[in-house]
């Protein structure tokens, strides 16, 4: 079975990679939890989140936005301090601001999925991937919807971070074309 290359570096990888990027989403509460991984993953490897993963779900309630807008200093401070967590001051007090600006989104477009593909007229992108050299970091897309974004109060939304987002909850499809699971929603 032939795989994009990246997904060869461990088990989590490859799973990942067979069973949830590049493959659409349409659930609020998956899009919010791909956010917060994303934004985690800004200056690491994308194989030490998806190991921080299933830590990161219990000390984070699930990845439940309603529950996380409501974090105070208190649990902020006991998040820094479990060893569950990705250590970063600036990502763990951006939580409660991201789920904050997730529901305020949510409320206005009915759902995140609406928000999401109103930049794309419905339709998901698919590229044109020979090898991982031909894959961008970023794109006109990742670009607008990070300003747009930023603009509704969200941080760690950079247009490379929107990119790797849009990719994992497929409105981007940047399988390499050889791979077994180009074109798969």
């Amino acid at each position: 079975m032939k795989r994009c290359a990246w997904a060869e570096k461990s088990e989590f990888s490859k799973s990942y990679h067979d069973y949830e990027w590049g493959r659409a989403v349409k659930d609020d509460k998956k899009f919010f939890e791909m956010l917060i991984l994303e934004g985690f993953q800004a200056g690491l490897s994308w194989d030490y989140v998806l190991r921080k993963r299933a830590g990161l779900a219990q000390i984070l309630d699930g990845f439940d936005a309603k529950k996380i807008a409501s974090y105070d200093e208190a649990k902020l401070q006991s998040l820094l301090s479990d060893d569950r967590a990705i250590k970063n001051r600036l990502k763990i007090y951006s939580l409660p601001k991201n789920a904050k600006a997730f529901l305020e989104l949510c409320a206005e477009f009915g759902s995140f999925y609406n928000y999401i593909y109103k930049f794309t007229n419905g339709k998901r992108v698919i590229n044109d991937i020979k090898s991982a050299k031909d894959m961008p970091a970023s794109s006109e897309l990742s670009e607008r919807i990070s300003k747009d974004m930023k603009k509704r109060g969200f941080k760690f939304v950079g247009a490379v971070i929107i990119y790797s987002f849009l990719q994992g909850v497929g409105v981007i499809d940047d399988h390499e074309n050889e791979c077994f699971c180009k074109g798969k929603i």
